[in-house]
């Protein structure tokens, strides 16, 4: 097997660990403000609704973080590389307990990932295989925060704002702080899955560009979808939420997700799963990615159609006499022109080269994916520990970047799958 090597901890990692956590408490003192003002102004329903979204949101993240920090503590070795890296808790589990019960366990593992990027970074200490495994376990939560938070809520306020045909001041910011928080998610996340290339596969930042424009292509209307319908029959909006959520669950469930080490968690991972979808497309299964993308968008873009001729139906036509023909029109193009950039993606900037790492010769070959072993498989100087693998984040970079969609041992000899996570 050729040897790969893969990203140095550098000065952009922690940049973007700095930015990370700005953007984190930007946008959740943009919602403190969101809800104070909502509460003074008598508007107690959309009041609760936001700070639903933020109560959903924080316990979430803080129940993955938490399944993590658990399953991490059994990986072999783990905690003797990791004594004294985190800067509130290391390895004292009742006091990272008690963090995330409090909700803060996030935000430690935001200053935690600062810390140590710090130490490897300017102080040239050791640790930056750690230092990479905090900042990609840091991509995928903050993937789960913006898609359980920032997209409702950009949703909820550009209803509000065709609800009541106002625009205050305070709904500028949140729908910045949302839009932003949800642009950086996607420039973050697409760079860790871009470090688990190797150097001959690596990717320009034009390849990011087209990933963010896609994304933010098809994710921009079906916000907007979703906010002209609640606005037409807000009754109708959590039921339409709730049966797509449950469809989109289901699907998870079909698809034979394996991403948690826990049975409970694992179902908290298709529930989330499924609350992705309702605003994007998320690969969480090997075989079959293209049918399944397909399926996924031919459902959306019908869901969208009904949605916006619900609501051209319902509208009030003085209202919105000013700008419905234009949205009408704008935002199927807009998906449109969303589904070509990301067809223009997988055709020119797509590598197809990544393979995870294939068990040790001599295994068995229905070990559980806990006791698998890795080959030598390297995020910093060729010389990486396999605990220090990320194997949650490895698993979704295994299914984005699989050439047919998914990843087979390359060993010859063992004809069992490489483990997904």
């Amino acid at each position: 097997m050729e040897r790969a090597t893969f990203s140095k901890y550098s000065w952009i990692d922690f940049a973007f660990s700095v930015v990370g956590v700005c953007t984190f408490l930007v946008d959740w003192g943009s919602d403190v403000w969101v809800a104070t003002e909502l509460y003074f102004r008598g508007d107690v329903v959309w009041f609760g609704v936001l700070v639903g979204l933020m109560v959903l949101s924080s316990v979430v993240v803080q129940t993955f973080s938490w399944f993590w920090f658990k399953y991490d503590r059994e990986l072999p070795g783990f905690r003797n590389q990791t004594v004294g890296a985190s800067v509130f808790f290391g390895d004292r589990v009742t006091l990272f307990c008690v963090l995330h019960v409090l909700q803060l366990g996030f935000l430690c593992r935001h200053i935690s990932a600062i810390r140590q990027g710090f130490r490897v970074w300017w102080r040239k200490e050791e640790g930056s295989e750690y230092a990479v495994y905090l900042t990609h376990d840091l991509s995928m939560l903050r993937l789960i925060e913006t898609f359980c938070e920032s997209a409702p809520q950009l949703t909820l306020m550009i209803y509000v704002m065709l609800h009541t045909n106002k625009a205050r001041t305070v709904q500028f910011v949140s729908i910045a702080a949302s839009t932003t928080s949800i642009a950086w998610m996607v420039v973050d996340y697409h760079r860790s899955l871009r470090s688990f290339l190797p150097d001959k596969a690596k990717q320009g930042w034009c390849s990011s560009l087209i990933y963010f424009l896609w994304n933010l292509l098809l994710i921009t209307p079906r916000v907007a979808a979703l906010a002209l319908f609640a606005s037409a029959l807000s009754g109708y909006m959590a039921a339409h939420f709730l049966m797509l959520w449950s469809v989109f669950a289901l699907w998870a469930w079909r698809q034979g997700t394996n991403f948690m080490d826990s049975v409970g968690g694992e179902w908290l991972y298709r529930a989330t799963v499924g609350l992705i979808w309702y605003f994007s497309w998320f690969n969480v299964a090997e075989g079959q990615t293209r049918s399944r993308s397909v399926i996924y968008h031919s459902f959306i873009t019908t869901d969208g159609v009904i949605l916006l001729t619900t609501w051209w139906c319902y509208r009030d036509p003085v209202q919105t006499e000013s700008y419905a023909l234009a949205l009408l029109i704008a935002l199927p193009l807009i998906y449109l022109l969303g589904l070509l950039f990301k067809a223009l993606y997988y055709c020119c900037f797509h590598p197809k080269l990544w393979r995870p790492p294939v068990r040790d010769p001599g295994l068995p070959v229905d070990q559980p994916d806990a006791d698998v072993s890795f080959r030598v498989f390297s995020i910093q100087d060729g010389d990486l520990s396999s605990q220090h693998l990320n194997r949650r984040l490895a698993g979704h970079a295994a299914r984005f970047y699989s050439k047919k969609g998914f990843i087979r041992n390359s060993d010859p000899t063992n004809g069992a799958e490489s483990p997904r996570l």
